[in-house]
């Protein structure tokens, strides 16, 4: 029995951001392509193989900058729930770069929920694994207040359920503007335990 299991439905990539230094602003700079690595996209201040704990794993890691592995490398929202965002905020749109996405995806329902586990396949290989949901937090306010004054405030609860996931490079290779991503998610059945 095979561990992933192919969907019928595909995603396309339809922008793509880097971050160079979350310290000076977390604003992704735009991207045409990217020749993601193992540690992410090159030069990407979310990249690397460890990353220190952050507030998200306090329950497993009680001293914050434990060193870990990194699954955070890519921030991934999709088109369909960033609009909805835009529209809860009373937005024409919200730029990916407000937020420091790494990607940018259509096609995919109810993405932010999408199984941890799930492989998103681009056409050269390269091959991208979903960690987990990514909760909305007040950095991306910040960026969002500086463009559009008055909207920041509202955008993590605007976001709740629909700010994408943070993901990791499974295999390396080319991921472009438009690629179709096939889909795999894990062939196993809900646990009961949860």
């Amino acid at each position: 029995m095979a561990g992933l299991k192919k969907l019928d439905v595909t995603a396309t990539v339809t922008w793509l951001g880097w971050v160079e230094s979350r310290e000076a602003t977390l604003r992704s700079e735009p991207l045409e392509a990217v020749e993601a690595t193992l540690d992410g996209f090159p030069g990407e201040d979310h990249g690397g193989a460890t990353r220190p704990s952050c507030s998200r794993v306090l329950a497993l890691y009680p001293e914050r900058g434990t060193t870990i592995r990194n699954t955070r490398q890519l921030s991934i929202v999709s088109a369909e729930e960033l609009a909805e965002v835009a529209d809860t905020l009373k937005l024409e749109e919200l730029a990916p770069e407000l937020i420091g996405a790494s990607l940018v995806i259509s096609g995919l329902p109810d993405f932010s929920r999408i199984p941890p586990g799930t492989r998103l396949q681009a056409p050269s290989g390269a091959t991208i694994t979903v960690d987990l949901e990514n909760w909305p937090c007040n950095f991306p306010a910040k960026e969002i207040e500086d463009t559009h004054p008055g909207h920041g405030k509202g955008f993590k609860a605007a976001a709740m359920g629909k700010r994408g996931v943070t993901a990791w490079m499974e295999r390396e290779g080319r991921i472009a503007l438009g690629d179709t991503l096939t889909v795999f998610v894990p062939d196993q059945p809900a646990w009961a335990g949860a």
